[in-house]
C-alpha cells in the first residue's frame, strides 16, 4: 500500500521541462539599437553598494583601549562588518557591501566605525549616514565612483575626530565590485564562512597524459633471500598514486615493454619514481630506483616514439652499506608527455571539451555560448532547520563558475550571467545546485569537515550545444530530478536562460566531417580500461586542484560534475539500456512484422502491390538509390514541422526511475566495496547471477549460430560438408547462366506465394543449419 501511494505521489510530481517568459532584456530594442548591457539573460537587480576605503585621523587610544578599529554597514536589519585591523590609526579596508534594493525597508544607510575593545567591549568612534533617495546610480560601463573623506560624526550629529573615505551607489549585478561584496542575501554568514558564499570561476587545470614505456633493466642485483620462485616488477610512483607492471620472472636482465600512464597537471613541479621491485605484491623489496623531473620530460605532439633512455639506478638505502658488491644496475624507457591526447575528466558522451592539450594543435573558437542562471523555485529543504543554502555550479570546458549562495530561501534568485567560447558543438554545458554546508560551523575542532557539514546535491541539469538553435535563447524551467533510495523525488526547478551564438555556420558545419576526439586517440589509441584508470587520476587532480582555491570547490561537487563512480553496477540503469536497445531494434522488429504480414496475405491488395514493387525494382535497379534518398528526403522534410523546440532533458520514463524498487535503488546507491553483509547482500548477489544467466543464455545461442555456419565447411560433420560443397557446386553452375534478377525473381514469388501453396515445416536451409554441430558440444 505504501510502495502503492508513492508511485501515485510520483505521478503527480510534473517532471516536464517548461518554457518560461522571463524579463529579461535581450532581444529589446531602443531607438533601433541593442541595450547596451552584457547581462541580458538575466533580470535586472538592483544593488545598494558601499564601499569602505579607509580611515585616517582616528584617535590613538578610545575609552582607554588601543585603536583596533572595524567597520559596521548598516541597512534596517542588515548589518555588514569589516575585517578589524588591530593597532592603526590609519586603516585601510577596501571592501564592497551589496544590499538588494527589494530587501530595503529604511530610509538611512548608516556606516559606523568602532573600535575592538577587551573581551567582548566595542567602543563606538563615529558614524557616517546616506540617505538612500540621494543615492546616485550607476549603471556600466559608466567609470566607478569616486570615493570621498567624510567626516565622522557621533549619534547627534557633532563632528569628531577622524575621517572615513567611502562611496555609495545603486547599481545592478553588472557592477564590477558585485562578485567581491558581501551580500544581504548571505548576511547570516560571517567571519571566514563569508568567502564560501561568493560567486566565483574556476579554471581546470591543464592536464596531459604522462607515458612511461619500460622496456627493460639490465644488471640487476638480486636478492637471494627471496628464493629463485620470486618475480620481479616495475613500480611508478607520482604523488600520490603508485602503478605497477605485470611481474616477470626474476633474472638479471628482464624484459617488460608495457606503458604505464600518468595524468600530470601543468606546471610539471613533480618527479616521477621508478623502482624495480622484488618479492609479490603485497611483499617486495627494491632492487634500485631513479627520479625523473617532469620538466625535463619530452613532450610530443604525434605518435613519433620519443627516444629510449638508460637510466642509472641508485642503490637501495638498506645496501648502501655493502662495497663489495658492485652497483651498475640500469633501466631502459622511453618517456614522454603526450599532449596529442584530450585528457577525458567527464564521460565521453557528457564532455563539454574535445581540444588535446598542447596549446598548439587547438584550433580557434566557433561561438560564444552564454547562460544566464535566473532563479530556483520550491527546492526541497536540505537541513533540519527547514532551509536550503543553494549556490549553483556550471562547468562547460576547463571553465567552473559557482554563483553566490542565497542563504535560507528555498526560490532563490541568482540572475548571474557567464560566457564560454565554444570550440564544438558537439559538447555538453553540465550546470548542478548543491546545499552549501560551510556556513554554520564547517570544521571540527582537528580542522576537518565536521560531520553533516559536507555540501549535498539538489540537482543536474545537462544540455547538448548541438540540439540549440544558432542565435536563438531558450529559456526554460528545468526540474531537478534525484534519485535517493526512497525513489525520484522532485526538487524543485531551475530557470535558465542559454544562448549559443556563432558567427560562421560555415565553421560549425565543417566540425560535423572532422573526428569527434584529437587524432591521437585514433593514430595510438588506448584501452578502455586505461581510459577509465586515466579518467579516475585527472577526476582526482582536478579535485585537489579546487580544494586549494578560496573558497574551495568541494569534492562532492566535483565528483558529481564529473560523474565520478556513475559507471557500477545498478538494476534500474540496466534495465534503461536495454530498453534503449529494444528501442532500436523496434524497427527491425516492424520490418520484419510487415514483411511477416506480407508474407501470410494478410492484406492480399498490400501483398499484391509489394511484389510488383518488387519486380520495378529488379527490372528497374537504376532507381533504387534515387527512390531511397528520395524517400529519405521527404521524411526529413515533413519531420522539420515537428522539430523539437525544446532542449533535451532527463527523462524520468527512460530512465526508468519511475518503476524502480526500493531494494533495487539500495542497491545502486551501495558504496562500492558494498556496506551490506549476511542474507542482504546474499539475495542481491542471487538476482545478479539470474540476470547473468540469463545473458549468459542469450550469448551462448548468438555463439552457436555463428558456430554452425562456420561448420559448413569445417568438416567436422562430414555428410553435412559433403552436402553443401555439393550445393555450392550446383549454385556455381546455376549462377553463372541464370541472371541474378531472374534467380531474385523466382525466389520472392516463392516466398510470397499463397498460403494454401505452402507447408507447415521449416524451410529445408534452416533444418539444414540447425543440425550443423557448434562448440557448444566442448563446454563443460
Amino acid at each position: 500500500m505504501a510502495n502503492q501511494n508513492q508511485n501515485q505521489k510520483k505521478n503527480k510530481e510534473d517532471f516536464s521541462l517548461k518554457a518560461t517568459t522571463p524579463n529579461i532584456s535581450a532581444g529589446r530594442v531602443i531607438s533601433g539599437d541593442r541595450l547596451p548591457t552584457a547581462f541580458d539573460l538575466v533580470e535586472q537587480m538592483q544593488f545598494l553598494f558601499a564601499r569602505v576605503m579607509k580611515a585616517k585621523d582616528l584617535p590613538e587610544k578610545c575609552a582607554s583601549n588601543p585603536c583596533n578599529p572595524y567597520v559596521e554597514v548598516k541597512l534596517g536589519t542588515f548589518t555588514g562588518t569589516t575585517r578589524c585591523l588591530e593597532k592603526t590609526t590609519t586603516p585601510e579596508w577596501n571592501q564592497v557591501f551589496a544590499f538588494a534594493k527589494e530587501r530595503i525597508q529604511v530610509l538611512v544607510l548608516e556606516i559606523v566605525v568602532k573600535n575592538k575593545g577587551n573581551g567582548d567591549s566595542h567602543d563606538f568612534m563615529g558614524r557616517v549616514s546616506f540617505t538612500i533617495s540621494d543615492v546616485p546610480m550607476r549603471v556600466p560601463p559608466d567609470s566607478p565612483l569616486a570615493p570621498q573623506w567624510y567626516k565622522l560624526e557621533d549619534q547627534n550629529g557633532v563632528k569628531l575626530q577622524g575621517e572615513l573615505m567611502v562611496s555609495v551607489w545603486m547599481g545592478t549585478q553588472a557592477d564590477e565590485g558585485f562578485p567581491e561584496a558581501w551580500h544581504s542575501d548571505a548576511s547570516e554568514a560571517s567571519g571566514e564562512n563569508i568567502a564560501h558564499t561568493r560567486s566565483k570561476v574556476y579554471i581546470s587545470p591543464r592536464l596531459w597524459y604522462l607515458r612511461v614505456n619500460v622496456i627493460q633493466a639490465q644488471d640487476l642485483v638480486l636478492k637471494n633471500k627471496s628464493g629463485n620462485n620470486s618475480e620481479i616488477f616495475i613500480q611508478g610512483v607520482l604523488g600520490n598514486l603508485a602503478l605497477r607492471s605485470r611481474s616477470v620472472k626474476s633474472n638479471t636482465s628482464p624484459m617488460w615493454n608495457e606503458d604505464l600512464m600518468f595524468v600530470v597537471a601543468e606546471p610539471f613541479d613533480d618527479s616521477l619514481l621508478v623502482s624495480i621491485e622484488q618479492g609479490s605484491s603485497n611483499k617486495h623489496e627494491s632492487l634500485g630506483s631513479c627520479v625523473v623531473p617532469l620538466k625535463n620530460v619530452q613532450r610530443r605532439i604525434d605518435a613519433t616514439p620519443p627516444a629510449s633512455v638508460w637510466y642509472n639506478l641508485q642503490k637501495p638505502k638498506e645496501n648502501e652499506g655493502e662495497e663489495e658488491v658492485k652497483f651498475s644496475s640500469k633501466l631502459n624507457m622511453r618517456i614522454s608527455l603526450d599532449g596529442g591526447y584530450h585528457v577525458l575528466d567527464e564521460a565521453t558522451h557528457y564532455t563539454s571539451d574535445v581540444r588535446p592539450s598542447s596549446r598548439s594543435l587547438c584550433k580557434p573558437s566557433i561561438g560564444v555560448l552564454e547562460l544566464g542562471i535566473l532563479n530556483a523555485v520550491g527546492l526541497s529543504p536540505m537541513k533540519k532547520e527547514n532551509r536550503t543554502d543553494a549556490y549553483c555550479v556550471a562547468k562547460y570546458g576547463p571553465k567552473w563558475v559557482r554563483t553566490r549562495t542565497i542563504v535560507d530561501s528555498l526560490s532563490p534568485k541568482w540572475n548571474e550571467q557567464y560566457t564560454w567560447e565554444v570550440y564544438d558543438p558537439c559538447t555538453v554545458l553540465t550546470i548542478v545546485v548543491f546545499d552549501n554546508g560551510n556556513l554554520h560551523g564547517g570544521k571540527n575542532a582537528g580542522g576537518k569537515k565536521a560531520e553533516g557539514s559536507a555540501d549535498k546535491r539538489i540537482g543536474k541539469v545537462r544540455i547538448r550545444l548541438s540540439t540549440l538553435e544558432s542565435d536563438r535563447i531558450y529559456t526554460h524551467s528545468y526540474p531537478f530530478i534525484n534519485l535517493h533510495t526512497e525513489g525520484a523525488k522532485k526538487m524543485g526547478e531551475i530557470q535558465l536562460a542559454v544562448r549559443f551564438s556563432c558567427p560562421s555556420l560555415l565553421n560549425v558545419l565543417q566540425t560535423y566531417a572532422q573526428p569527434l576526439l584529437p587524432k591521437m586517440h585514433y593514430i595510438s589509441p588506448l584501452s578502455i580500461f586505461q581510459l577509465d584508470n586515466l579518467r579516475n587520476q585527472a577526476a582526482a587532480i582536478t579535485t585537489l586542484r579546487f580544494k586549494r582555491a578560496e573558497p574551495p570547490l568541494s569534492k562532492e561537487v566535483v565528483e558529481y560534475v564529473l560523474d565520478v563512480g556513475a559507471n557500477v553496477w545498478s538494476m534500474r540503469r540496466g534495465r534503461a539500456q536495454f530498453y534503449r536497445i529494444a528501442g532500436l531494434l523496434n524497427v527491425l522488429v516492424s520490418v520484419a512484422k510487415q514483411f511477416d504480414e506480407i508474407h501470410a496475405w494478410k492484406n492480399s491488395i498490400t501483398t499484391v502491390f509489394s511484389y510488383f514493387m518488387f519486380l520495378f525494382v529488379i527490372f528497374c535497379p537504376r532507381i533504387v538509390l534515387p527512390s531511397t534518398f528520395s524517400f529519405l528526403l521527404l521524411v526529413g522534410i515533413w519531420r522539420y514541422r515537428t522539430r523539437p523546440r525544446y532542449p533535451s532533458h532527463m527523462d524520468m520514463k527512460l530512465s526508468q526511475a519511475d518503476t524502480a524498487t526500493a531494494e533495487e535503488l539500495e542497491e545502486e546507491f551501495d558504496p562500492f566495496p558494498s556496506k551490506f553483509s549476511g542474507d542482504n547482500l546474499k539475495k542481491r548477489y542471487d538476482r545478479l547471477r539470474a540476470v547473468a544467466g540469463r545473458v549468459l543464455e542469450v550469448m551462448g545461442d548468438l555463439a552457436t549460430q555463428g558456430e554452425r555456419v562456420q561448420c559448413l565447411l569445417s568438416w567436422r560433420d562430414p555428410r553435412a560438408t559433403a552436402l553443401f560443397v555439393v550445393f555450392c557446386f550446383v549454385a556455381i553452375i546455376v549462377t553463372y547462366f541464370v541472371p541474378f534478377r531472374i534467380m531474385m525473381f523466382i525466389w520472392v514469388t516463392y516466398v510470397l506465394r499463397p498460403p494454401r501453396f505452402r507447408f507447415d515445416m521449416p524451410a529445408v536451409p534452416q533444418n539444414f543449419l540447425r543440425r550443423m554441430p557448434a562448440k557448444s558440444d566442448g563446454l563443460l
